[in-house]
């Protein structure tokens, strides 16, 4: 049996009618279904059932030791289909003062960002498959990410990998 892909994450938030207006406002996404305390959301292009599930803990609810002397989640990453979506989710996402880094991967262009409970996930645009080299894969690489200079590379509407 194979993997296809992920096909939803659940996290635990403090707030789940702030974190809904997060991901509505900033990222895009639309309620599914919504209960007190829960919240399932689908993104903007998908045809999942839904892709991201908040639960409420509360407002005390402590922050996550993970990476910092525990094992946890880093981050969860959701992919764009040009670098024009890119461009848009980095202006959104600094406008919400969300974005904390942006990074070339070589083959994937990524943003940074967290939520209003400090959770970090990923925007990111991926190469065309038919468009990376061998000089390409075998590059190892983390570079700060100029967004405008890849628009100039691949244009701004460039369907990139799924």
């Amino acid at each position: 049996m194979g993997i296809r892909r992920l096909n939803h994450a659940v996290v635990y938030v403090r707030d789940v009618a702030r974190s809904v207006a997060f991901y509505q406002d900033v990222l895009g996404f639309r309620v599914k279904y919504q209960m007190p305390g829960a919240a399932f959301l689908l993104a903007p292009d998908s045809d999942n059932d839904h892709d991201l599930g908040l639960f409420q803990v509360g407002r005390d609810a402590l922050e996550s030791p993970a990476g910092r002397g525990a094992v946890g989640l880093y981050h969860l990453a959701w992919s764009v289909p040009t670098l024009a979506d890119l461009a848009d989710y980095a202006k959104r996402l600094t406008e919400a003062g969300a974005l904390v880094g942006a990074s070339d991967h070589v083959t994937t262009k990524a943003l940074y960002a967290k939520d209003p409970d400090g959770l970090e996930f990923e925007v990111s645009w991926l190469v065309p498959h038919d468009r990376i080299t061998e000089e390409m894969r075998a590059r190892v690489a983390t570079l700060p990410l100029d967004l405008e200079a890849e628009i100039r590379r691949w244009g701004a509407d460039l369907v990139g990998a799924d």
